[in-house]
């Protein structure tokens, strides 16, 4: 099913594509939050067994994919200006629930303190309390990379860490996306990167803390990045929070073999849709290799 794309003005000053997949059966909308420099094509996997049972919003931050063209890039886009885009869609598109990957968890942290009404549920995928040593390794790798605008060296680092577990395809797909960007994309990137290093990640344990809906934390047994076990740390500072690791999985969860996208999906159907408040369900399509992995 194709999506109804629509460019959205936020604060007069973004223009944000969109795409929203209608489910005439559907009384609930999800607003899904991409990592860094990804697009609305890396929840291609996500997308299948969401929109049986959901509207379903993506959208692209401002410096990228199909954003892109619509806006100037004269400087650096924040954690808290992507918080505002996504506080701003959830109202337009009256989303009920938030679902989020990797560095994307930051932006919806900060945008779910500030306690959105309609918010019911959101899920954060692949993101942890700490940045540990795997994760600034990576980080400070990239830093070169992207400052000199080496394209090849980037998407050779993104596929031997974080995407390591991922199909050859989408290893294929996922090297093609990330060395052909544009060079306000890596710098963007750059300017993330360094916020993040330098910037004590207590912040987002802060924003946690404010959160009074119920949140639930997913990770893959084999990500290093983004660890289980350092997602767990939120137990302390979120009032109601659950956890799930999906085994034999990396950072990319759902995109890398079909029994992790299976359990990806168990994971997140519980927890927004519990059984007792099921509606029938249309047929979600199966998980397949043939759409592209993106960035964190």
């Amino acid at each position: 099913m194709k999506p109804e794309t629509a460019i959205v003005e936020i604060h007069k000053k973004y223009q944000v594509y969109t795409e929203r997949y209608l489910n005439d059966a559907a009384d609930k909308t999800i607003i899904l939050v991409n990592g860094s420099l990804a697009t609305t094509a890396s929840f291609a996997q996500t997308v299948r067994y969401l929109q049986p049972r959901f509207n379903v919003v993506l959208y692209d931050q401002p410096y990228a994919g199909q954003s892109r063209l619509h806006n100037r890039h004269d400087q650096p886009i924040r954690k808290e200006d992507e918080a505002e885009i996504l506080l701003e869609l959830i109202e337009h598109f009256c989303a009920d629930h938030v679902l989020s990957f990797s560095w994307g968890g930051a932006a919806t942290l900060l945008a779910l303190a500030q306690r959105p009404r309609r918010i019911e549920k959101a899920v954060i995928n692949s993101f942890a309390a700490r940045i540990n040593t795997p994760m600034r390794d990576y980080l400070e790798s990239g830093l070169n990379f992207l400052q000199a605008c080496d394209r090849c060296n980037v998407g050779r680092l993104v596929n031997t860490t974080i995407g390591k577990h991922l199909p050859s395809l989408f290893k294929r797909f996922n090297y093609r996306h990330v060395s052909s960007l544009a060079e306000h994309e890596y710098l963007q990137l750059h300017f993330h990167i360094r916020e993040v290093l330098t910037q004590d990640t207590q912040c987002y344990v802060a924003c946690a803390e404010a959160i009074d809906i119920p949140l639930l934390f997913v990770n893959g047994e084999w990500d290093e990045y983004t660890t289980a076990r350092d997602a767990r740390l939120f137990a302390d500072h979120v009032r109601r929070c659950q956890f799930r690791t999906i085994k034999n999985a990396g950072h990319f969860l759902d995109m890398e073999h079909k029994a992790a996208w299976h359990d990806t999906q168990q994971a997140l159907l519980g927890f927004l849709q519990p059984v007792s408040s099921l509606a029938k369900p249309k047929h979600a399509r199966p998980w397949t290799a043939d759409t592209a992995a993106q960035t964190a």
